[in-house]
């Protein structure tokens, strides 16, 4: 089953200083029907103005990972870690028993856009740690490349059953990831043009795939693209 989500449908936040697409239930917006994928929690597409920062604030007991789209995103919390994403770039932070964290848009000139995404944890009150890593892009042309990940050694690691990939799709190109019995794939556009079982999905659209056995992706134009993969 494949169940396409269009950007026009997704909760739009508007703060000012940011804008947001929240594609399941988060702060102000609620609906008990969209409370998540399985044990995919969050999935935010924030934007913030130059220069903006959200300020340090509480979280504990997630896996969150933050994928730089545009811009350069910056890192700090009260546990003394900082680091800037640029455009590809990934992070991943074990919040466990508890962390305070600001995102910041470490430009003055320009806005900066991130993908947020919260995954249940498979244990409670772990040891929070932040990592992160550098993509070129060529690394994830044609092919889905695992940024995130606790079965593949060259990703970042992750304390939960679960994955997350992003590829570069070329026009023409088909790309295939395999999806085992009990699990299922949040896919996401970021930019550009591409067709899943013959729907043709656009920048900001998303969709829940589950009970198949590959997610099957044509690149209609030159294109970017997230996969959350989760137990379902």
């Amino acid at each position: 089953m494949i169940q396409v989500r269009r950007r026009s449908e997704i909760f739009r936040a508007e703060g000012g200083w940011f804008t947001g697409y929240w594609h399941f239930s988060f702060d102000q917006y609620y609906d008990p029907e969209n409370m998540g994928f399985g044990t995919l929690r969050v999935f935010n597409v924030d934007t913030l103005q130059p220069g903006a920062v959200w300020p340090l604030h509480p979280h504990r007991d997630n896996e969150v990972v933050t994928y730089c789209v545009e811009g350069e995103f910056r890192h700090e919390d009260n546990l003394g870690n900082d680091g800037v994403l640029r455009p590809g770039d990934v992070q991943h932070t074990t919040i466990g028993r508890g962390m305070w964290h600001s995102e910041i848009n470490n430009r003055p000139d320009a806005p900066m856009t991130f993908v947020q995404i919260w995954i249940r944890p498979a244990v409670l009150g772990l040891p929070p740690s932040v990592e992160q890593k550098h993509v070129r892009p060529e690394e994830r042309l044609n092919r889905f490349l695992p940024l995130v990940s606790n079965r593949h050694p060259d990703a970042l690691p992750i304390r939960q059953d679960s994955e997350v990939y992003a590829a570069d799709v070329e026009p023409g190109v088909e790309l295939s990831l395999p999806l085992e019995a009990g699990y299922g794939a949040y896919f996401y556009v970021v930019r550009g043009r591409v067709s899943i079982d013959g729907q043709e999905m656009r920048e900001g659209d998303a969709a829940k795939v589950r009970d198949v056995r590959a997610l099957k992706v044509m690149g209609l134009e030159r294109s970017e693209v997230l996969t959350v993969v989760v137990r379902v």
